[in-house]
C-alpha cells in the first residue's frame, strides 16, 4: 500500500473508533495514549494470526522451501546434491538464499538455515551436520615445476590464498606455526571473504588455499585439487556446520523432509 492509502485507512479507523490514534506532527507521527495502550495487544494479535496462517500453510508437503546458506556451502556442498532431494520430493520447490547474514526463521521468509559456528543458537532446533579439517589444497600442477610442493617449508615459494572469515584457529598463521614453517609471511597473498572464491583460485593454480576438507571432497576425489602434505596438521574443531530449523519443524512436512534428507546426506558423506 502507498503511504496515502495507509493514511486513509488510519483515518477511517479513527472515525469508526471515535478517537485519535496518532498525533500528526509536521514531519512525523506520534502515537496518542490510546494508540500506545493498544499497540502491544494488537501486535500480539497480528503475530498469532500470522503464525496460525503459517501453520495452516505448512501442513502441505509441497510448496516453496526457502533455505538460507552461506554462498560457499551452497556452491560447493549443497547444490551438487540437491537433485537427489528434488527427485525424492518433486512437489517441493527450492529457493536458496546465499547469505551469511543473521536470519530469524520464526519471522523471516526463511524455512531453514545452515550456519558454520558453535551451534549455540537459542529458541530453534539445531542439528549437527559435520566438522571440518582445514588443510592446504592446490592444483596438481603445483606439485611439479620449478618449486614443487613436497614439504610444508616449500610454501615459502608459493602464494597463500586466505579466507578472511575463518576463525583464528583455522588461519594460515596458526597452520604454519603448527607445521614449523619459518621465513614465510602468514598474511601475504590474496584474501577472500568466501571459501568458494579461494577454491576457484586454487583450481586455477594461483596458489595454495587452506580449506575445510568436507567442502572440497568432490574436488579431491576427482583429482582437480590435491593435498600436497600428509598427514594433516591438526587444527581445533571448535566450529562446525549446523542445520537450524523451527522448534515446531515436525508439523511442517517440507521442513521435516529436508531435515531428514540433509542428515542422511551427511551420514552418507561420512562413509565415502
Amino acid at each position: 500500500m502507498t503511504p496515502a492509502a495507509v493514511s486513509h485507512q488510519i483515518k477511517s479507523l479513527e472515525e469508526k473508533l471515535g478517537t485519535l490514534l496518532f498525533h500528526r506532527l509536521t514531519r512525523s507521527l506520534r502515537l496518542t495514549e490510546a494508540g500506545r495502550q493498544a499497540l502491544p495487544a494488537l501486535t500480539e494479535g497480528f503475530t498469532r494470526l500470522n503464525d496460525a496462517v503459517d501453520q495452516m500453510r505448512s501442513y502441505s508437503e509441497g510448496g516453496l522451501l526457502t533455505i538460507s546458506v552461506s554462498p560457499s556451502f551452497g556452491t560447493m556442498w549443497l547444490v551438487p546434491k540437491l537433485d537427489r532431494f528434488r527427485a525424492m520430493h518433486p512437489n517441493i520447490e527450492i529457493r536458496l538464499d546465499g547469505t551469511d547474514r543473521l536470519v530469524d526463521i520464526s519471522r523471516d521468509e526463511t524455512d531453514v538455515a545452515v550456519r558454520y559456528g558453535l551451534g549455540n543458537y537459542e529458541g530453534v532446533q539445531v542439528d549437527f551436520l559435520f566438522h571440518q579439517r582445514n588443510t592446504p589444497v592446490c592444483s596438481p600442477a603445483l606439485l611439479a615445476g620449478e618449486f614443487p610442493l613436497r614439504t610444508p617449508q616449500d610454501l615459502c615459494n608459493h602464494t597463500l590464498l586466505h579466507v578472511d572469515w575463518k576463525d583464528a584457529d583455522a588461519s594460515w598463521h596458526m597452520w604454519l606455526l603448527a607445521a614449523g614453517v619459518e621465513n614465510t609471511n602468514p598474511a601475504k597473498g590474496p584474501h577472500f571473504n568466501q571459501e568458494a572464491m579461494a577454491v576457484q583460485a586454487a583450481l586455477d593454480g594461483q596458489g595454495v588455499a587452506l580449506i575445510g576438507d568436507r567442502l572440497i571432497a568432490d574436488h579431491l576425489r576427482a583429482g582437480s585439487l590435491v593435498c600436497p602434505f600428509a598427514p594433516y596438521v591438526s587444527t581445533p574443531l571448535n566450529f562446525a556446520y549446523h542445520l537450524i530449523s523451527p522448534k515446531n519443524y515436525t508439523v511442517r512436512p517440507k521442513v521435516s523432509a529436508f531435515r531428514d534428507w540433509l542428515l542422511a546426506e551427511t551420514q552418507f558423506d561420512d562413509k565415502k
